[in-house]
């Protein structure tokens, strides 16, 4: 990793009047970086911009830090489509599954200060995991089964070979049993002791350590970390990140003095022909009280300011404003491969994620050969994405740090706004 130079103050530098201009603005001045293009940099506003008057996107948030300073940033488009309410660089959003690094980050902290060990079983702080059965069939009945080959361990969590599942990664009568005991993520209202009693009783849908498979694994961890450092999860992250990091608006919850800055949050709708309307709108929103459950895996808001600085630590190997978070020997190993050939065989999704040339560490995906990936990073980037479009990458080698930020859920596979906006972030690279 590179030497880095320290994150130079978000309030130094600021964006235009966008209230006055349609939720138009961008950061100014370009040339704050040697070795990002002013010229080039306009691209990215060109094209988030034209996602925003295609109707693609409400709006969009963007920041970008090259060699320890931001360089580019972008408001733009609509907090709120129907009322006209525009986008501001402080907008709250919901970051989903980019919840699950912040997570990670919280058991890494865990590892390093001796409270857990990557290789344990994960019994030894959650029994309802001991002694697993596994379906005999991924999609066949739940008393089919056959016992586990062997333990649960922190580090299957981590990297996503559990054997666990989603609702929506699994199917028939699992899907079915997790859907009907609440066991939905970042939708899961119970408590966590409860949480983890209902999903202990049901079978996994692969043997642990066999291959990855997207699931409720973080969600898993956020109870680890609560068992292990003795604190609930909210409290851990919001004492031993949030406020040291200065993630100011990062929580579980927005509180009503915060509520109108919250995005709504949009979905596509197969039976209107696709169009875009309101899925979770600020005044009816379901992040307006804390719930029971504080999911690890998906329940997060966030601004681009706030997650931009966690990006940051990473990008500074664990460490920001004289705040050390992680070692940098942590975040080596967080952002390393941590699958073998066997565990990223099967292709997730349906999608060749691993076989083009992408790896997953501990709680983030990394790319191992740029040339299978078709796209213009650098071995070694990580990062990952959340339901609803939210963004963001970590690239060492250029010591480069980007965060995107909107609310269409399902704008990953649907709208390519995040591979859009990752290559007209590179190509602006001096």
């Amino acid at each position: 990793m590179k030497a880095h130079v320290p994150l130079l103050l978000v309030a130094t530098l600021s964006f235009g009047a966008c209230a006055q201009n349609g939720g138009e603005a961008s950061l100014d001045p370009y040339e704050a970086s040697v070795g990002f293009s002013a010229e080039r940099a306009a691209r990215i506003t060109a094209g988030m911009k034209a996602y925003v008057e295609r109707g693609d996107v409400a709006g969009v948030v963007t920041l970008v830090q090259h060699e320890g300073e931001i360089v580019h940033g972008d408001v733009l488009g609509y907090r709120d489509r129907e009322s006209r309410a525009p986008m501001t660089r402080d907008t709250i959003f919901r970051i989903y599954s980019m919840t699950k690094p912040i997570t990670s980050v919280a058991v890494m902290m865990l590892y390093e200060e001796g409270k857990l060990r990557l290789t344990d079983p994960v019994d030894t702080l959650l029994p309802e995991l001991a002694d697993p059965v596994v379906l005999s069939d991924p999609a066949g009945p739940l008393d089919e089964t056959v016992p586990a080959r062997g333990p649960i361990t922190i580090r299957d969590l981590l990297a996503h070979t559990s054997g666990l599942a989603y609702t929506f990664t699994s199917t028939g009568p699992l899907s079915e049993a997790l859907d009907e005991r609440g066991l939905t993520g970042s939708s899961s209202d119970l408590p966590p002791d409860e949480w983890m009693k209902r999903l202990g009783a049901l079978p996994l849908a692969y043997q642990p350590g066999s291959r990855w498979h997207y699931s409720l694994s973080t969600d898993v961890l956020g109870v680890v970390v609560e068992r292990a450092s003795g604190m609930p999860f909210a409290e851990f992250l919001r004492t031993r990140i949030f406020e040291p990091l200065g993630m100011k608006d990062t929580a579980f919850f927005v509180p009503p003095e915060k509520r109108d800055r919250l995005a709504t949050n949009y979905r596509r709708d197969p039976e209107q022909g696709g169009k875009v309307v309101v899925f979770d709108h600020p005044e009816s929103t379901t992040y307006a009280e804390p719930k029971a459950f504080s999911s690890g895996g998906g329940g997060l808001v966030s601004t681009a300011d706030d997650y931009l600085r966690f990006a940051a630590m990473i990008a500074q190997d664990g460490e920001l404003d004289g705040v050390r978070i992680l070692s940098r020997k942590g975040v080596e190993l967080m952002t390393s491969n941590t699958l073998s050939p066997e565990e990223r065989a099967v292709a997730p999704f349906g999608l060749r994620f691993f076989t083009a040339g992408r790896g997953f560490g501990m709680g983030v995906s990394m790319v191992e050969e740029v040339g299978r990936t078709a796209s213009l990073g650098s071995p070694g980037q990580n990062g990952w994405g959340g339901a609803a479009g939210t963004w963001y990458w970590v690239d060492f080698e250029e010591d480069l740090v980007a965060v995107m930020m909107i609310q269409l859920m399902g704008a990953g596979p649907e709208t390519p706004i995040r591979s859009d906006f990752e290559t007209l972030v590179y190509q602006a690279l001096e």
